[in-house]
């Protein structure tokens, strides 16, 4: 058997990454990826490895040199015109040597597990494509296969439709055909296309026609959950970076990311958040159906979304002001907003501490192993320390502390006598045991007490972090009308809008959203306090802050979960306010399938 890596390409989408170097000479974590795949066909017995150059290939030839002498035969070949031709004349360009062996035929863009090569060389089967199922973040050539993995179609950009996207695979570009079929089909039918259709096609669409003619040629070799990401621009080199970062890198390029875990494929993100349960399905078909008009509309501004913001949420348009995701509110809040010392209870989110000055910050902790405090904790301490805001989020994060809704208004009571403001954020309200009457969202309440000011993250409770949205409420005009001042007029998205717009028709959903998940909570609840390792805190969040017993620490759960299982879970261990000789990790709550899958995957776990 042999190998030929197509590597003549110009990776112009990569910038200035390859100026100087073609494609396969960009370093993924410091190991170029000629090395890389070079590195992994020594592993096999192969006669020869053939690779086809262009564009910069004297400098990929020199780099080479004779460093892999003593493990691969290396042979070149020359695409002279490789930036006016496209894959299909590199591989025509070695239509002799495609005919003398059975053959590995690999794109040299790759980056994959050292499993893959090994899964088709040893697969019995002799004309063979690695394929994985689609997911949004591909590109390229799709096929289809039937019930005995028979590829019958390939998919060209043109003819892909998104109806059709889940019966798609996508080729993964690592192919395996045997010299009779390279001989017999493959060349001559590449010899008549490109006569008839010229050089600036693709090999796949020869590929393509004999599984017209014959669907039974080639078979499709999924590969389940083997990593793999071809690498195109510098977004897929970011990703390409986190997905094959070593275990003493990997949690930073992850949690760096703060967010986007979408686009790492089948991993299940439980770092974030949100409700598992709403939008509902309905609200989602009316928000899909009018896609069109809002991609394409301008939002409304600062002035109606106010007013959608009231109706939606109960609350006078003079008392609350929508933001850009919580996040924009607190910045402006946080920074321009608050006078004096602040008091703040560790640990905590800590965007509002992070966006405060620290030489101002009073700082409570709880001293006990479970972080529990009570309103009358906090006026004990903070009493006599001058303090002219107090920070309190109501369930915690990451401890899941919650203070009942009457405590909360004595504390009120106590920030209105001494003049105190009381930022609340209720973002995880909802998740509470009869959460509908413990929000502090009502007219009456803020005029009750005006010193204080409600923050509530849209993202959380109702599901829906990319609209970025949050609300900030007080009966405190003047702080009003400053942050609605500070925001941008278009802050934001019609997506965002729509969803306020339509909301209260679809409220008593969300209400049954909300129950289902405290049931959900209770029973996931109980399958984490049967992992050995694990000390579990009581929370009225969703999200549960575990301790990690001795001898087991955060971060080797962390990356086990993420490895083995495509499980992505926070380690909290060095988060301030948290005892530094423990270990603990938090939880997010998700549905009860994903739950489960959890729970079997810490069950699995031991430590090495």
């Amino acid at each position: 058997m042999q190998a030929i890596i197509l590597a003549a390409g110009m990776g112009r989408r990569l910038g200035e990454l390859t100026r100087d170097n073609t494609k396969c000479m960009v370093a993924v974590n410091g190991e170029r990826l000629i090395d890389r795949l070079l590195r992994q066909l020594s592993r096999q017995s192969l006669e020869r490895v053939v690779i086809v150059v262009g564009y910069k290939g004297k400098e990929l030839r020199d780099y080479i040199g004779h460093r892999y002498d003593d493990m691969l035969k290396i042979e070149y070949a020359e695409n002279p015109v490789f930036d006016k031709t496209n894959n299909i004349y590199s591989l025509a360009l070695v239509k002799d040597q495609l005919q003398e062996d059975d053959t590995l035929l690999i794109e040299s863009d790759l980056i994959f597990s050292d499993r893959l090569i090994p899964m088709i060389v040893e697969h019995p089967y002799p004309n063979l494509a690695l394929v994985a199922k689609y997911e949004s973040w591909m590109d390229g050539t799709m096929v289809r296969l039937d019930d005995d993995w028979n590829i019958v179609n390939f998919i060209s950009k043109d003819a892909f439709d998104f109806d059709d996207a889940d019966s798609y695979y996508k080729t993964v570009n690592i192919y395996k055909f045997s010299r009779d079929f390279l001989r017999q089909q493959y060349v001559p039918f590449l010899d008549a296309y490109t006569k008839a259709m010229g050089n600036n096609e693709y090999y796949e669409n020869v590929l393509r026609i004999i599984s017209m003619l014959n669907g039974h040629q080639m078979k499709a070799l999924p590969i389940g959950q083997e990593k793999w990401y071809e690498i195109d621009d510098v977004q897929d080199l970011d990703i390409a970076e986190a997905l094959f970062a070593n275990d003493e890198d990997v949690l930073r390029k992850y949690y760096g990311r703060y967010g986007g875990y979408w686009r790492f494929p089948q991993m299940l993100d439980f770092c974030y958040l949100v409700n598992p349960y709403f939008p509902s399905r309905r609200m989602r078909d009316e928000l899909r159906s009018n896609f069109d008009t809002l991609l394409t509309e301008y939002p409304s501004g600062m002035k109606v979304n106010t007013l959608i913001a009231s109706k939606c949420f109960g609350v006078s348009e003079s008392y609350i002001v929508p933001g850009n995701g919580a996040a924009e509110l607190i910045k402006i809040l946080m920074e321009d907003n608050l006078q004096g010392k602040t008091g703040f209870i560790r640990p905590t989110f800590e965007e509002y501490p992070n966006r405060f000055d620290k030489e101002r910050q009073v700082t409570f902790v709880p001293q006990n192993d479970e972080y529990r405090y009570t309103a009358d904790d906090l006026k004990a301490f903070f009493t006599d320390k001058d303090i002219q805001t107090l920070m309190l989020i109501n369930p915690d994060n990451p401890s899941g502390n919650f203070i009942p809704k009457a405590d909360v208004l004595g504390l009120a009571a106590w920030c209105e006598e001494l003049n105190i403001r009381l930022v609340v954020d209720e973002s995880f309200v909802d998740f509470s045991i009869d959460h509908a009457t413990h929000s502090l969202l009502s007219n009456e309440l803020l005029e009750r007490y005006p010193h204080m000011a409600i923050m509530k993250s849209i993202s959380k409770s109702y599901g829906v972090p990319g609209l970025r949205l949050g609300i900030l409420a007080s009966a405190d005009k003047q702080l009003i009308a400053h942050i609605k001042k500070e925001v941008s007029i278009w802050n934001l998205n019609s997506f965002a809008e729509f969803f306020m717009q339509i909301y209260n028709k679809y409220e008593k959903d969300y209400k049954e959203a909300c129950e289902k998940f405290v049931s959900e909570r209770d029973c996931f609840e109980s399958q984490l306090r049967n992992i050995p390792f694990l000390r579990v805190m009581p929370s009225q969040a969703n999200y549960f802050l575990c301790e990690i017993q001795p001898p087991y620490t955060g971060a080797e759960i962390v990356v086990y979960m993420l490895r083995q299982h495509n499980i992505l879970i926070r380690d909290c261990s060095l988060k301030p306010g948290l005892d530094p000789q423990k270990q603990y990790m938090r939880i997010a709550v998700r549905n009860h399938e994903d739950n489960m899958r959890l729970i079997k995957a810490l069950r699995q776990f031991k430590k090495s």
